[in-house]
C-alpha cells in the first residue's frame, strides 16, 4: 500500500472495522487531479471480468409513474416542523430534533429503496428461550429452535410465531403459558442430513419465558410526528419486527451473517464467483432488510449485499493453496471450520492447527507400538497421504481433548461464511462481484429480493399467516441537487467544476510549501528495482521531472536539493526487521531531510508500514510512498506526479485551494470555527487477541480549513467509544491556539463510525469529555465554553437512491444522481435533525450517500446551513480535484487512523514473529498483548511529524 495520488471516495473496505459482508459498493470519487488513470483503491473503477461469467446485460423495468409519497405533502412537512419547534429539548440529554427542511437546490424526484409496510397485527408478544443444558454453539441452537418448531406442542403457534436463533421469540398471537408462567417443550436435537434415532442426537429442554407486549398503535402514532412521542423507544417493536419478516429467508435456503443480512447458496459451478487467484473463497450474493420508522409509515429497507464464504472442496488442498498464496497464520484462516471427515464421516468443527505433520507427529499404538500418523493411517484405512509432511495436523476435537487429524482427511462443509480479512487479490474480486449498476441493484431488489425474503404476497407466505403486508413499490421522495461551492487557487483563478470534479491546468497551490532539503530513497525489494542504484541516470531523470511538475503547481523549486541513496531489501523478511535496518541506517547516513520520496520496487504493505512506523515513530520525519512502476513516465506518470505534489505540498504545511465566495464560507469566518473530525478503527479479523483499538481527532489550525494534524491514542480493544477524547480535543485546541493567537468560538465535530444505537453512548461518554477540555484548555479561573455542534457521519447503512428522470441523473456517471443530491424527507428519521447527501459523483457501481445526524446543536443551524457547508466542506479535501463522499474532517480522522495501523501492523495481522508470554490466561494473555502495543506505539509520531498533515 502506498500513499497513492489520492484515493476520493468515503474511506472504507478494509480492515479494521469488522466485516458484515460488501453492499453495492459504490465506487466513488476517482483520482485527484482529473483525468489520471485508474489505480485500483478507493474510488478509481475496479478491472472488470474477475470471479465468474459476465453479467447479463440489465433488463429495462416497467416502473409506475414516479409520484412523490402523498404522505410528504408541504402541509404535513410543516406541520411536523411546527409540533417539534415547540419541544424544549436540553442539549446533551438527547438529539435536537429537525428544526426545518432544506429548500437550497434544484428539486428533484428520486427513488428510495424503502417498501411501507401496510398491514400489521394489532400487537406482537416477546419470549425468552432457553435451552437445559445450555448450548453455546448457535449454529446448535438455532436448529434446536428449528426442530421445536416442528414439535407437537409447539406447531399450534409456530405459523404465527419466529425466533432469532439465539434467544427470543416473537409472536402475533399469544402463548399460553403454565401455573408457573413458562412452556416446557423437550426436543430432540439431530442434524438435517440425520434422524431422530441418529446415535449422536440429544434430548434439551426448551423454555419459553412471556417478557413483554408490543403495542403496534404505539409505533404508529411514533411515526406519525407525535410530539409526545420524542422519547419513544421505538427500537423493540422494529426488532421484533425483523424477526418475523427474517422467517421466510432463513425457512427457505437464507443463511444469516451479520445483522439482517441474508445469503442465498449457490448450487452450480458455473454460478461460483471464486475471490483471489487461490479460489480459497467463493462470494454468495443476497439481500440485507431492515425496519425503518420513517415519517407516517413504517417501512422495509432492502438492499443488495455480498460476502465471503468458504468454497467447498478438500480442506488439505485449501491450505496448500493458502500457504502458497499469503504464508503467515492458517489458525485465523481455519478456526471454526465446520468439516467432515473422509475415513470416519463425522462432521467437527476446527479448533486449531497442530505444530507437527503427519510425519513428524508420532504415538504409541496399544498393537503397531510406536507410530507416526502417516504410517497409522495407511495401516488402519489403507490411506496414503498426499502431504504427510507438507501441512500441520488440525486439531478436531473439544477443549479439553484434542483429536489431530491430517487436514486432507477432511472435507469443507457448504455454505459457511468467512469471517477474517480478506487478502488485497480477494477484495479486489469481491469488489468486482458486489459493484453492480443503480439500474441493476434496482432491477435485482424488485425481481428477486421481494421474492428471495419472501416479501411478495402470497395466501401461503409465513408474512401472511402472521398478519404483515408489504406494498411492492419503492418509495419515491424529494431530493435537492446543491449546487458546488466555489474553489479558488493562487491569484483568485477561477475553476469550472463539472461533476464535482475539476481541472489543474494553469493554477498554482494557494500556498506553496518550498522544496529545499528533499532525499530521495529507491528501495527494491528481493532484486526487483525499476533502478541500478542511486547513480542511475534514470532515477535522476525522474526527480527532475516530478521537480519540474511541484514547480508548475506553484512549488518553490529554486533551492531544491535532492539526496539520492538505493538499497535492496529482502523479500522474505519476517516484521521488516532487516529492511528497517537498513532503511534506518540510510536515512541517518546525512542531515535530515525536510521530507523523504520513498521509492518502491513493489506494492509491498508491509515494508509500507515498517517505512511509516520508523519514519513517523522513530526517526520523526516526513514520507511520501510511490511504486516506482507507476511514478515514471509510462502510463500517464505525471498526472501521478501531480497527484503526489498535491500530498507534499500539504504534509509540507502549504494549502493546495480553499473556497470563495459567498454561502458557506461566509457562515465560517463569522466567527473564529474549528471542526474536528474523529473516528477509532479497531483489529480486524486474524489480529493477535488483545490488540488495542486506535482513536484519532483531527482539528483544523487554519481560517482556510485545510490544514488538520491529528492527535492519536491505543484505547481498550474493541471500544467504539473514544476514551482519551478529553485530552486529545485539548492538544487539538492548544494547536489552533497557537497558530491563531485565540480559541475557536465554535466548534463543529464530525464523528465518523458510530452506529445509531450508539447515538446515546456518545452523548453520554464523549460529550462530557469534550466539556471537560473547554475547562482545561484554559487557565484556571477563566471560563471557556464555545458553541459546540456534533453531527455523526454515517457510511455504514442501505439507503439508497434511484433518479427517476434525467433531472436528477448524473448521465455520465453510470445513472447514478448527480453529485450534490440531498434528501431530508421521506426516509430521514421522523424526529432527528438529519440528512442523506451524496456530494461525490460515483464512477462506477452504484453511489453512497453519507447519512449526516446532528446530536447536539448549539450552534444553532437551520437545515439548508448545514446541508451547504457540509456538501462545500466535502469539495477541500486535500488530495483530490473534487468533492469527496464523506466530509473532509471525518474523512481525515479515518485516514489517522489508517497510519495508526501501519504502527501496530504485525499484531493486527497476526503475523508468526509476534510472541507474548507464556500465560494461558486469556485476560493475562490480552493484557500483555496490550502491553507489547503501548512498547511499540511509544509517543506516536514524532513532534516534528504530528505537527503535521502526515497520515494524508
Amino acid at each position: 500500500m502506498t500513499d497513492r495520488g489520492g484515493r476520493g471516495q468515503g474511506p472504507r473496505g478494509g480492515g479494521g472495522r469488522g466485516r458484515g459482508g460488501f453492499s453495492d459498493r459504490g465506487r466513488g470519487s476517482p483520482s485527484p487531479v482529473r483525468g489520471a488513470p485508474p489505480r485500483g483503491g478507493r474510488g478509481s473503477p475496479a478491472p472488470a471480468g474477475r470471479g465468474g461469467p459476465p453479467a447479463p446485460p440489465v433488463q429495462p423495468l416497467n416502473l409506475p409513474p414516479a409520484n412523490i409519497d402523498a404522505r410528504l405533502s408541504s402541509s404535513a412537512m410543516d406541520s411536523l416542523v411546527s409540533g417539534l419547534s415547540k419541544l424544549k429539548i436540553t442539549h446533551g440529554e438527547q438529539p435536537p430534533t429537525r428544526p426545518d427542511f432544506g429548500k437550497v437546490g434544484t428539486p428533484i424526484k428520486l427513488r428510495a429503496n424503502y417498501f411501507p409496510l401496510t398491514k400489521l397485527p394489532e400487537k406482537l408478544y416477546e419470549y425468552d428461550l432457553k435451552t437445559t443444558p445450555a448450548v453455546g454453539a448457535r449454529r446448535v441452537k438455532r436448529r434446536i429452535y428449528e426442530l421445536l418448531e416442528k414439535s407437537v406442542a409447539f406447531s399450534p403457534y409456530a405459523r404465527y410465531s419466529a425466533h432469532d436463533g439465539s434467544a427470543k421469540l416473537i409472536s402475533a398471537t399469544p402463548i399460553p403459558m403454565d401455573a408457573d408462567g413458562y412452556m416446557t417443550i423437550v426436543v430432540k436435537h439431530y442434524d438435517e442430513d440425520a434422524s431422530e434415532d441418529d446415535p449422536t442426537s440429544k434430548a434439551y429442554e426448551v423454555t419459553i419465558t412471556f417478557v413483554k407486549e408490543l403495542d403496534i398503535a404505539d409505533m404508529q402514532k411514533y411515526v406519525r410526528g407525535d410530539p409526545d412521542m420524542v422519547s419513544y423507544d421505538i427500537n423493540p417493536g422494529t426488532a421484533a419486527l425483523n424477526i418475523l419478516l427474517a422467517k421466510f429467508a432463513t425457512h427457505n435456503g437464507g443463511i444469516n451473517v451479520g445483522k439482517n443480512r441474508y445469503f442465498f447458496p449457490i448450487r452450480t459451478q458455473n454460478e461460483a464467483n471464486y475471490l483471489g487467484n487461490s479460489r480459497l473463497l467463493v462470494a454468495y450474493r443476497g439481500f440485507f432488510s431492515s425496519v425503518r420508522p420513517v415519517y407516517n409509515q413504517l417501512a422495509v429497507n432492502l438492499n443488495v449485499a455480498t460476502t465471503a464464504f468458504y468454497a467447498p472442496g478438500n480442506l488439505g488442498n485449501a491450505l496448500m493453496a493458502f500457504y502458497g498464496a499469503r504464508g503467515g497464520n492458517a489458525n485465523h484462516f481455519i478456526y471454526g471450520l465446520r468439516v467432515k471427515t473422509i475415513h470416519l464421516g463425522y462432521k467437527k468443527t476446527v479448533r486449531r492447527v497442530g505444530s507437527k505433520s503427519a510425519t513428524d507427529a508420532v504415538f504409541t499404538h496399544e498393537k503397531w507400538g510406536k507410530i507416526s500418523v502417516s504410517t497409522y493411517f495407511k495401516k488402519q484405512y489403507n490411506i496414503t497421504l498426499k502431504y504427510p509432511s507438507e501441512l500441520p495436523l488440525l486439531d478436531i476435537g473439544t477443549k479439553d481433548k484434542a483429536n489431530m487429524v491430517p487436514a486432507e482427511l477432511c472435507d469443507i462443509l457448504p455454505d459457511q461464511p468467512y469471517r477474517g480479512k480478506l487478502l488485497a487479490d480477494q477484495t479486489r474480486d469481491m469488489i468486482d462481484v458486489a459493484c453492480r449498476s443503480p439500474a441493476e441493484n434496482q432491477r435485482v431488489i424488485l425481481q428477486a429480493g421481494l421474492a428471495k425474503m419472501g416479501f411478495v404476497p402470497s395466501p401461503d407466505s409465513s408474512l401472511n399467516a402472521i398478519g404483515i403486508l408489504l406494498g411492492q413499490e419503492m418509495a419515491v421522495v424529494p431530493g435537492r441537487v446543491l449546487p458546488p461551492p466555489q474553489i479558488k487557487y493562487l491569484g483568485n483563478h477561477p475553476t469550472q467544476i463539472r461533476d464535482s470534479a475539476w481541472n489543474m491546468k494553469d493554477v498554482k497551490f494557494v500556498v506553496a510549501a518550498p522544496l529545499r532539503n528533499c532525499m530521495a530513497l529507491s528501495i527494491g525489494v528481493g532484486g526487483r528495482s525499476e533502478f541500478s542504484g542511486k547513480d542511475d541516470p534514470e532515477l535522476g531523470r525522474l526527480l527532475n521531472e516530478f521537480t519540474d511538475t511541484c514547480g508548475k503547481c506553484g512549488m518553490n523549486i529554486s533551492n531544491v536539493r535532492w539526496t539520492k541513496h538505493h538499497i535492496n531489501v529482502p523479500p522474505n523478511d519476517p516484521g521488516k526487521k532487516n529492511s528497517k535496518v537498513a532503511i534506518e541506517r540510510t536515512l541517518k547516513s546525512g542531515s535530515k531531510p525536510d521530507i523523504v520520496l520513498v521509492i518502491l520496487g513493489s506494492d509491498d504493505k508491509a515494508l509500507y508500514a515498517a517505512i511509516k512506523y520508523l519514519c513517523d515513530v522513530q526517526l520523526d520525519v516526513l514520507t511520501v510512498c510511490v511504486v516506482a512502476s507507476k511514478f515514471r513516465r509510462a502510463g500517464g506518470a505525471l498526472q501521478y506526479q501531480a497527484n503526489v505534489a498535491l500530498k507534499l505540498n500539504v504534509k509540507l504545511g502549504g494549502t493546495n485551494h480553499v473556497l470563495s465566495g459567498p454561502g458557506p464560507l461566509s457562515w465560517l469566518n463569522q466567527r473564529p470555527t474549528m471542526l474536528l473530525g474523529c473516528d477509532v478503527t479497531h483489529p480486524s479479523p486474524g489480529s493477535v487477541k488483545g490488540t488495542p483499538s486506535i482513536a484519532a481527532v483531527v482539528g483544523n489550525i487554519d481560517a482556510n480549513f485545510v490544514q488538520y494534524p491529528a492527535s492519536m491514542r491505543l484505547q481498550e480493544t474493541k471500544k467504539e467509544m473514544i476514551t482519551k477524547l478529553s485530552e486529545m480535543v485539548i492538544e487539538r485546541l492548544i494547536a489552533y491556539r497557537q497558530k491563531t493567537n485565540k480559541l475557536p468560538e465554535r466548534v463543529i465535530l464530525f464523528r465518523d463510525g458510530v452506529s445509531e444505537g450508539q447515538f446515546q453512548t456518545v452523548l453520554r461518554e464523549e460529550l462530557p469529555q469534550i466539556r471537560d477540555a473547554f475547562r482545561r484548555v484554559t487557565p484556571q479561573g477563566q471560563v471557556y465554553k464555545p458553541k459546540l455542534t456534533i453531527a455523526v457521519a454515517g457510511k455504514r447503512h442501505h439507503t439508497r437512491f434511484y433518479p427517476v428522470d434525467e433531472a436528477g441523473t448524473d448521465q455520465r456517471n453510470n445513472s447514478n444522481p448527480k453529485a450534490g443530491t440531498v434528501v431530508d424527507q421521506g426516509v430521514t428519521g421522523v424526529y432527528t435533525f438529519d440528512f442523506f447527501l451524496q456530494s461525490h459523483a460515483g464512477i462506477k457501481g452504484q453511489a453512497r450517500p453519507t447519512h449526516y445526524t446532528v446530536l447536539i446543536d448549539e450552534c444553532g443551524f437551520k437545515a439548508d446551513e448545514l446541508q451547504t457547508l457540509t456538501h462545500a466542506l466535502s469539495y477541500t479535501f486535500a488530495r483530490a480535484t473534487r468533492g469527496v463522499s464523506l466530509v473532509p474532517p471525518a474523512f481525515y480522522a479515518d485516514l489517522a487512523c489508517e497510519r495508526g495501523r501501519c504502527y501496530l501492523h504485525d499484531l493486527l495481522n497476526g503475523l508468526d514473529n509476534v510472541s507474548i508470554g507464556g500465560s494461558t490466561n486469556s485476560e493475562e494473555a490480552a493484557r500483555q498483548v496490550y502491553e507489547k502495543a503501548e512498547k511499540i506505539w511509544g509517543n506516536g509520531p514524532g513532534n516534528f511529524v504530528r505537527q503535521r498533515m502526515f497520515y494524508i
